[in-house]
């Protein structure tokens, strides 16, 4: 079993910054492609940016220019840095982690979500 916790989300003004992380435990498996989500009030679910094992990143074209999706060097953990935030910049933030596990099967995960708020 997986789990993903996630961190980082609060209260900012807008131009400001936030770094959100999202860490994956468990045994049996390894994380390949990594995501990021958000899903603002009355709004769907859209993806933020993504990066594969390999480091290869894409992202939504509000996040190019403002914000970066990296991994940490155990690739179980994956952040999100968020620069210039705008109100719109406003939602909760998931991760989603796809692994493979132990018997070869791949699985899907999500994070419990973190609030991020960007005051004009």
């Amino acid at each position: 079993q997986v789990q993903l916790v996630e961190s980082g989300g609060g209260w900012v003004q807008a131009g400001g910054s936030l770094r959100l992380s999202c860490a994956a435990s468990g045994s049996g498996f390894s994380v390949n492609v990594m995501h990021w989500y958000r899903q603002a009030p009355g709004k769907q679910r859209e993806l933020v940016a993504s990066i594969s094992r390999g480091g290869d990143t894409l992202y939504a074209n509000f996040a190019k220019g403002r914000f970066t999706i990296s991994r940490g060097n155990a690739q179980n953990t994956v952040y999100l840095q968020m620069n210039s935030l705008k109100p719109e910049d406003t939602a909760v933030y998931n991760c989603n982690a796809v692994v493979t596990t132990t018997r070869g099967t791949t699985q899907y995960y999500w994070g419990q979500g973190t609030q991020v708020t960007v005051s004009s």
